[in-house]
């Protein structure tokens, strides 16, 4: 009888009303007693393996079901959702060059390793993205490999667009079950965040951040203003109205739980819950959400090219605009192979600073102070990444119901 009370005022308080007392609760444990921190860091560590253990068996059941019980002549606006992702991308990367030329950074580079392997080349990257299309589902599952689990989904539910009525219906109460799974899972959310601030903190890596201010800033403060000024224009020329209601939004119901989660992959059930509130198409959103999420790399070229052009700044190399924003742009589109992964864009950089004649020693050592950065960074990036899939994906949906 005691906890009717308490469910009541949670059903009755906003979602993200609850994540911002996690993450005030959060900081105050931090600082407070810090001792204590790695105890609660287990809430953080158990939501994000939630999410991510339901996340690839939602975007196959949904984007199966959607396809299947897809009706012919009904749009779905995915091209037009692609090319914003390109649009924004591209503009994320002209931002990184600009700041990188008005503000060049200066790395001190020495001996470092990181344990990462980077790949070889884009030939390598490309390879590997092919090989993930054709991956065992099973093993796509597993792995949470979501190119391979949106080709499987897409053609098992062409498949099942031609079988029984009952087979479609079979499809759809999954995804109706598995998405009443992920509202639960949601719901937590306020204690994984608590858990995920305190140990984030708490960490005495934040301490290494001082030496980097000047990085830092210029990768945030790109970020910061794709958000809050690029993205809500590529929204206006779009729906011809006030766009910053829809950003804030994505914003903060989508970006918030990525910023803490590092990881685009585990925000696809956020961001899916979101697209439904907001009362988008479910036949657009359970394809873009996913795939956004592998292919939409704005926070990656903004970090790439940032890295990049400074490792170039600190070794006196010339580099013209237009290279250094093409460069940018491919390194960003290839870093769908390393998507989904927090810190993954960080191993595209050797592949960048070799476009340059930087050596593969260097650039390891560049790669190293990302992912000492990375505490803010990557953060940061994902909450841009994953918010703007929600943002662009809507984005296309008002302005076909507009027209």
């Amino acid at each position: 009888m005691l906890l009717r009370p308490l469910v009541q005022l949670l059903e009755r308080t906003s979602l993200v009303l609850q994540i911002a007392i996690g993450l005030v609760a959060g900081i105050a444990l931090a600082l407070l007693a810090p001792q204590a921190t790695d105890e609660v860091g287990f809430l953080g560590s158990l939501f994000i393996a939630a999410l991510k253990a339901v996340a690839p068996v939602l975007v196959f059941i949904l984007v199966a079901s959607a396809i299947a019980n897809h009706k012919p002549g009904q749009p779905t606006h995915i091209r037009p959702i692609l090319l914003l992702y390109v649009i924004g991308t591209l503009a994320a990367a002209v931002v990184a060059v600009l700041a990188s030329s008005l503000w060049p950074s200066t790395l001190v580079l020495s001996e470092a390793a990181t344990g990462a392997t980077p790949p070889g080349g884009i030939a390598e990257v490309l390879k590997t993205l092919a090989l993930n299309v054709v991956d065992n589902p099973v093993n796509a599952l597993l792995r949470g490999n979501f190119v391979g689990i949106l080709a499987w989904a897409i053609g098992l539910g062409i498949a099942i667009r031609h079988g029984s009525d009952t087979t479609r219906a079979i499809f759809a109460d999954l995804a109706h079950g598995v998405t009443l799974i992920v509202r639960v899972v949601i719901r937590c959310a306020p204690l994984g965040i608590f858990g995920l601030v305190a140990t984030t903190f708490a960490d005495a890596g934040l301490k290494a951040l001082a030496g980097y201010a000047q990085l830092l800033a210029v990768l945030v403060g790109c970020m910061v203003f794709v958000a809050l000024v690029v993205n809500p224009l590529i929204v206006f020329s779009q729906i011809r109205r006030n766009p910053y209601p829809l950003v804030l939004t994505c914003l903060r119901e989508s970006g918030i739980t990525a910023f803490f989660t590092r990881s685009s992959a585990a925000n696809v059930p956020v961001n899916l819950q979101l697209a439904e509130r907001l009362g988008l198409h479910e036949d657009t959103y359970s394809v873009s959400i996913p795939l956004g999420a592998t292919i939409n790399m704005a926070g990656a070229a903004i970090t790439i090219s940032v890295l990049t052009l400074a490792a170039a700044h600190t070794l006196s190399i010339a580099v013209d605009m237009p290279t250094a924003i093409l460069l940018c742009v491919v390194s960003a589109v290839c870093a769908c192979g390393a998507s989904g992964v927090a810190g993954g864009s960080l191993l595209l950089i050797p592949l960048a600073c070799s476009l340059f004649g930087i050596p593969g020693e260097t650039a390891m050592q560049v790669v190293a102070i990302g992912f000492i950065v990375g505490i803010l960074q990557d953060s940061a990036e994902t909450a841009l990444n994953s918010s703007t899939d929600v943002l662009f994906t809507a984005a296309a949906c008002l302005a076909r119901d507009k027209a």
